[in-house]
């Protein structure tokens, strides 16, 4: 009997006092930090404490030692506060927990293929202009309506760069939604009625996993024009989104008092793919919230997971999972 139960004992934590996460204030990193609690608590021994709040000011907590662990980081989007807190020594990228974050411009599948496809045409940003009429603004009839992210957000700043490089200001009105759950709802409003829509989007997100889109081609990613883009509010040329790679990283003082736990953090990887998957499941089982989401992910991917952590940590955490 103690061999049968050995499994569910876990080990002792590296650390006398919770593991403070990271609790930024998005689908996907609450669900990271979710699978993470959840293999520290379960499979190390360990208390956990996820932390609300911000970019920035999590960022700095990181520094401080307030925080332990960060499950994203968007070196793409803070290039300068991570840069500064990378060179204060106080804190280190461990790995890259998914190397293929998106963004785009997307349409329906339903417009672009199929017999009764009413934009079989529209494949690039470049086409927009021959197709404003499918997506004619309510408001403005003459033009199409763009469906941009919300105001004051990174993303809508470029897109609305975009719009002016690509020169589609005089042929789509730039709609800005209120919030990122406007968006969604926006987009899935048409979906259900099988309507035209011209949207912003990224992943990974619970969006992309749901609805079948196209991806609209841009020309390819270039550096110097995409730090041109962003760096005038007159660009001249732009390019599309580049892939992102979005790194863990952990409190410098932390790594070294806990190294097994910096070891497992590295390890961590997934995909855009799977975690917008994964997504799509908390937004459909809300009552289970990330904890079920994370549950969920946890039996179903054993094989991936598994890879992370040494075999007794594995065996505790899927003596937990029963």
């Amino acid at each position: 009997m103690l061999t049968l139960t050995s499994p569910a004992k876990a080990g002792a934590c590296e650390i006398n006092r919770p593991v403070r996460i990271a609790g930024l204030d998005w689908d996907s990193n609450r669900f990271h930090a979710a699978v993470t609690a959840f293999i520290l608590e379960h499979g190390y021994g360990c208390k956990t404490e996820t932390l609300p709040g911000t970019t920035i000011p999590l960022l700095t907590g990181l520094g401080r030692g307030d925080l332990d662990i960060m499950m994203e980081v968007w070196k793409n989007q803070l290039t300068e506060a991570w840069e500064k807190a990378e060179k204060s020594g106080r804190v280190q990228t461990l790995g890259i927990n998914f190397p293929d974050a998106v963004q785009g411009w997307f349409v329906p599948r339903y417009l672009v293929e199929g017999e009764n496809a009413l934009a079989s045409g529209l494949r690039k940003v470049a086409d927009l202009p021959r197709f404003k009429t499918l997506f004619r603004d309510p408001e403005e009839p003459g033009k199409g309506r763009f469906y941009n992210c919300k105001l004051g957000w990174d993303c809508e700043t470029v897109n609305t760069k975009k719009l002016k490089a690509y020169g589609l200001n005089e042929h789509y009105v730039n709609f800005r939604t209120g919030s990122g759950a406007a968006l969604s709802a926006a987009i899935a409003s048409a979906y259900k009625r099988k309507k035209p829509i011209l949207y912003y989007y990224w992943g990974p997100t619970w969006v992309m996993a749901k609805y079948d889109a196209v991806q609209l081609e841009e020309p390819e990613y270039d550096a110097l024009i995409w730090a041109r883009l962003k760096a005038t509010d007159t660009p001249q040329n732009a390019t599309a989104y580049p892939v992102a790679e979005v790194f863990t990283a952990a409190n410098t003082a932390f790594i070294k008092k806990a190294p097994k736990i910096a070891a497992f953090i590295k390890k961590y990887r997934t995909s855009s793919e799977i975690i917008s998957k994964a997504l799509l499941h908390l937004r459909e089982n809300q009552s289970r919230g990330e904890n079920g989401a994370a549950r969920q992910f946890l039996r179903t991917h054993s094989a991936l997971w598994s890879t992370w952590v040494p075999g007794d940590v594995a065996a505790r955490v899927r003596a937990a999972l029963k």
